[in-house]
């Protein structure tokens, strides 16, 4: 499950010039779909779509209600700012 998680990152790395959020690594994690995340947060596909590809990002209020509605803390949805300096 380590190695799936850490491809998922990477590839989710390659795709976007910088990546923000950890959403589609804990999607996939979690088993569970843009749509079905869109439905819990009431948000057009669109848009939860363009955040797990990081096109655009969450307000600050809504990543708490991901993280919730996750049941995982705020950080968890983020990449470190450490990996940037690496």
């Amino acid at each position: 499950m380590l190695n799936s998680r850490i491809d998922l990152f990477y590839t989710q790395l390659k795709m976007t010039k910088k990546a923000i959020n950890r959403l589609k690594v804990v999607l996939a994690e979690q088993g569970r779909t843009n749509k079905w995340l869109a439905e819990k947060l009431d948000k057009n596909t669109a848009t939860v779509s363009r955040w797990c590809t990081n096109e655009m990002q969450p307000s600050l209020e809504t990543l708490v209600e991901i993280a919730e509605t996750f049941g995982v803390d705020v950080n968890d949805l983020l990449i470190s700012t450490k990996s940037f300096r690496d």
